[in-house]
């Protein structure tokens, strides 16, 4: 009998290669969010305006720019491997498969549609009718507490927390963490991760989560 029922994925640095989404925007689009990023971190800034910023470090560039430009970009954005392999042999062992990430909907949706997760959560970038960029973002996965979205599956699949794994980098995946009945810090970026999870796996494969998980079974 199978242990768990649900499995949550961070995106940026886990399924990905690069430390976020939308650091792949900036570099495709040659900008740098750095100063951004450290108002960020020292508090001088919320999330809803570290969007925005983001966002406008776009705009500048290319006023005219489109979602559909933006959603384009995803499609060469370096992955990890194993994706397509853990996915169908969670799936198979009966287990639901989602991303929950502070990064961009539209990177998410991507690695839905050619790889088969069940669902996601991520931010959105906010759009006029036309397909351009509001400037505005809106916040689906807040950072300080991405537990809240492990809630909202857990309840979606009707399942419990002890029956849930989730898998994560950084530390604000802990929240993600006390939230299941197992953790897994792959390629953790600092030690609070690694110190929080059950596991910690470092690899070039996010297949290798699967023996923690599997070995798990009842």
């Amino acid at each position: 009998m199978k242990k768990y029922d649900l499995v949550c994925f961070d995106m940026d640095g886990v399924l990905t290669r690069i430390r976020s989404s939308w650091c792949w925007v900036h570099q495709c689009f040659g900008v740098d969010n750095e100063a951004t990023y450290q108002a960020y971190c020292n508090g001088e800034i919320d999330e809803s305006e570290f969007m925005r910023r983001d966002i406008a470090l776009w705009t500048n560039k290319k006023p005219d720019v489109r979602i559909d430009e933006i959603a384009k970009l995803f499609q060469d954005m370096p992955l990890i491997g194993g994706i397509q392999e853990t996915v169908a042999c969670l799936q198979e062992n009966g287990m639901k498969c989602v991303i929950v990430s502070g990064g961009i909907d539209k990177a998410a949706l991507t690695l839905k549609n050619e790889f088969g997760f069940d669902d996601f959560a991520a931010d959105e970038i906010c759009t006029n009718p036309d397909g351009t960029l509001t400037g505005e973002g809106k916040l689906t996965v807040d950072l300080k507490d991405k537990g809240i979205n492990v809630r909202h599956f857990i309840e979606k699949y009707n399942t419990t927390a002890e029956r849930t794994v989730s898998i994560g980098n950084s530390f604000t995946d802990i929240s993600m963490f006390k939230n299941s009945g197992m953790s897994i810090a792959f390629n953790p970026t600092d030690p609070y991760t690694s110190e929080a999870a059950t596991y910690t796996v470092v690899s070039e494969n996010i297949a290798d989560v699967l023996d923690h998980i599997l070995d798990e079974e009842d």
